[in-house]
């Protein structure tokens, strides 16, 4: 039995906004899946990996938006921002905000041929570019808008290997993309200062602490998979200690700093206080983090067969929505600010657990969605306790209405005990349902493995 407890006149913070996504769910150029975006109010998307292969040519990345280094970076003539006006104005339509990554899709196949990959030629002259994008959506410069786009993101997992045998976003060394970054979010805060912020290096993660959480300082069991103690994984750390050496001595801004996760909520949530002493240990104590990829419908121990097969069972089960929400639940209780799930595209992918690429219609992870905007349209949250052994709880209110989700991603059923009051509405999630309202007594109940809950009143 697990037992909850909810306060709703002790608040905890807002709610944040943990309900975010990679690249939304544009099916080619046509936008009518969209409204799923807005219905469930989905706050950030990611544009990254946007459209496929190379941004499908067209979509965000600076190879894209930028075609030929060699040409002019303050004329509008240089720039083609066709398709991305589209995917933005389309994004504007249902009030999710993007967070814009500066940089390149990733090449899986790499080990053919990379292309774009590599690091510019003239680090200043990208700043500049970057810089005109940013003109283009938040000041109107080359025929533009006036979005007021908040995030710009540098780069993405730069780390991705140890060296350009096996690394599919970069190919330079470590030192190459701590000056990009440096060059870059130095010019773009002197150009538009506390108007945007500037972060990154969206790094692949934490996942070697639990080689040796002792040693880390992190209060959770070891693990002997090779895939936590490999030194591919120890390259994460280096590149992470590096970085933040290096725009420390050289005076580089960051606004944010984002991290990728594929790891389990209970292990994604221990990441996330080490990520937090570090930073403190660093100077960088309160720095804004953002989950800004993560899937936990896998657990990611170095073995991308075994990932690819677990990831095919849990799409359109009730197991995916509950691990969703109670990742959503859970992370809302660190100190992480932002989240956004990889992903909401509408096609066949790996990754693309929102929605199912042949009926174009939603899988019960995306109710997940929909119920934490419950939470956080509330905004206030509430003490909660009782989270443990695979099952999850959070609490909102708005001073007059009152929410809670409790979610089980454990494989047992679980008998739930709640001081909530009885006479809250129920709305329930699982394989088979999605939102239905049950009738349910929200003081004790059975809270099936892979389902979740909403109550309101």
């Amino acid at each position: 039995m697990k037992t909850f407890h909810f306060d709703f006149h002790t608040p905890v913070g807002r709610v944040k906004p943990m309900h975010g996504v990679g690249q939304p769910p544009m099916y080619g150029t046509d936008d009518f899946i969209m409204h799923y975006i807005g219905e469930a109010g989905i706050p950030y998307s990611r544009l990254h990996d946007v459209g496929g292969d190379f941004g499908a040519n067209k979509y965000v990345d600076i190879h894209n938006v930028f075609r030929d280094f060699d040409r002019d970076p303050y004329n509008e003539a240089s720039y083609d921002f066709a398709f991305t006006d589209h995917l933005l104005k389309c994004l504007e339509k249902q009030s999710c905000h993007p967070i814009y990554r500066l940089g390149e899709t990733i090449e899986n196949d790499f080990w053919i041929k990379p292309y774009r990959i590599f690091p510019p030629k003239d680090p200043q002259k990208w700043a500049v570019i970057c810089e005109h994008i940013i003109r283009h959506y938040n000041y109107g410069w080359a025929n533009g808008y006036h979005m007021g786009i908040r995030y710009w993101e540098i780069w993405n997992e730069p780390d991705n290997g140890r060296d350009n045998t096996e690394n599919q976003m970069w190919h330079g060394t470590p030192e190459e993309f701590y000056e990009l970054y440096s060059v870059t979010a130095k010019h773009l805060k002197a150009v538009f200062g506390d108007e945007i912020k500037v972060g990154g290096y969206a790094t692949c993660g934490f996942r070697h602490i639990f080689s040796d959480p002792a040693r880390f300082g992190v209060d959770c069991p070891r693990s002997d998979d090779t895939c936590y103690s490999s030194d591919r994984s120890a390259h994460f750390l280096r590149f992470f200690e590096g970085f933040f050496d290096y725009i420390k001595k050289n005076g580089a801004p960051i606004d944010f700093f984002s991290w990728h996760s594929y790891l389990s909520t209970e292990r994604t949530v221990h990441a996330a206080a080490y990520l937090k002493k570090r930073l403190a240990e660093l100077g960088y104590a309160g720095l804004e983090t953002q989950l800004n990829e993560w899937n936990n419908s896998c657990e990611d121990q170095g073995d991308p067969d075994a990932m690819d097969a677990q990831m095919a069972r849990e799409w359109g089960s009730g197991l995916a929505a509950a691990k969703a929400a109670g990742m959503m639940c859970a992370m809302q209780k660190t100190d992480t600010d932002i989240l956004c799930y990889y992903d909401a595209r509408i096609d066949i992918s790996h990754y693309g657990g929102m929605f199912n690429p042949i009926t174009r219609k939603p899988f019960p992870a995306y109710f997940a969605f929909k119920a934490f905007d419950t939470l956080y349209r509330l905004g206030q949250a509430v003490l909660s306790e009782g989270d443990g052994d695979g099952v999850y709880a959070l609490g909102a209110t708005d001073g007059t209405h009152r929410a809670a989700l409790i979610t089980n991603e454990s494989p047992l059923d679980r008998r739930i005990q709640t001081d909530l009051p009885r006479e809250m509405r129920a709305y329930f999630v699982d394989q088979t349902h999605e939102l239905c309202e049950l009738a349910l007594d929200p003081t004790d109940f059975v809270l099936p493995s892979g389902s979740f809950v909403l109550l309101e009143g």
